[in-house]
Order: C-alpha cells, then sequence, then structure tokens
C-alpha cells in the first residue's frame, strides 16, 4: 500500500528510522473474517518492500521488524475471536544483514507457551540496536532521577548473526 512505498522512499532518502503501524488486528470477534481479510495485505506489502529493498541492494541496510505487543488466545472465544495473550507472540525480522528464512523457538503444540528457545523482548531491542550500529552493552541512557540505564538487558538474538 501507499504508506510500505512511503516508508520506502524515506528509507532511500536516507531516514534511519521508519515506523508504521497496521492496527487492524484487535481480533476479538470473528478473527477468521480479519485474518482473512488483512493478512494478504500484510503479506503482500511487506514481501513487496523486501523485494523492492533487495532489488535496490540496500536490504542489508534496512532492518524490516514487524511485530505487536502481544499475541493472542491459542483458543477462540465466544465471539469467535482471540482476546490478548502475553505468554507467546511473533515477530518476523528480514535485512539487516541477518541470517534470515528461519524461525526462532516454538511453542507447545497448543500455541500456549514458549517451549524451546524463547526469545526475550530485549533481545529484539537488542538486534534491532545492533543493526543500527549502536553497542547496547556499552549505551545508556539517564533515567528521570539521572541514573544510567542501559538500552538493553540482553544481547541480540545469536542465531541472526
Amino acid at each position: 500500500n501507499e504508506h510500505i512505498l512511503m516508508a520506502r522512499r524515506l528509507v532511500e532518502a536516507g531516514v534511519r528510522c521508519v515506523s508504521m503501524s497496521y492496527g487492524r488486528w484487535d481480533s476479538h470477534g470473528d478473527n477468521e473474517g480479519l485474518v482473512r481479510d488483512h493478512g494478504p495485505k500484510l503479506d503482500q506489502g511487506v514481501s513487496a518492500l523486501i523485494t523492492d529493498l533487495d532489488e535496490r541492494g540496500i536490504l542489508d541496510d534496512v532492518t524490516v521488524l514487524v511485530w505487536g505487543e502481544f499475541g493472542r488466545t491459542p483458543k477462540i472465544n465466544s465471539g469467535g475471536g482471540r482476546d490478548h495473550w502475553t505468554e507467546v507472540s511473533c515477530a518476523f525480522m528480514a535485512g539487516g544483514g541477518m541470517r534470515t528464512g528461519q524461525a526462532i523457538g516454538s511453542t507447545n503444540r497448543l500455541g500456549e507457551r514458549a517451549q524451546t528457545r524463547p526469545v526475550d523482548v530485549q533481545e529484539i531491542f537488542a538486534t534491532v540496536y545492533r543493526n543500527l550500529g549502536i553497542d547496547t552493552s556499552h549505551t545508556t541512557l539517564r533515567d528521570p532521577s539521572g541514573r544510567p540505564q542501559y538500552l538493553s538487558q540482553k544481547d541480540p538474538i545469536a542465531e541472526l548473526y
């Protein structure tokens, strides 16, 4: 869509960080219809972005992250939807010179909880910072009381490098 095209153009113009929101995923009701409608749109848009960045020779310089702030319940609720679920979520990453094309971690067969190699949210932050050239083991910001706080308490996702 036009927002993804604009993001690509901003990156080509030298903008270091572009954020977009595709907030149509609050599926407390009619989850099947929502995913059927919006899933292909997201898939096509992100796929086109990655292809465009690769064809322009800049994919290794750009980190693409598709991620929500929480997952969805493994079971359908009475309204045919899925509610908020903090036990498991997923993130999709591409570009950034990373070794992609892999799934890192897994859930139990019902998708209720992480089973192998859970990835901490701080690892995702550290991965993005690393791709931006920021060393989280030495970089701090001061909190409101003046104390230094590290940007991330974890290392980048090792499997990506």
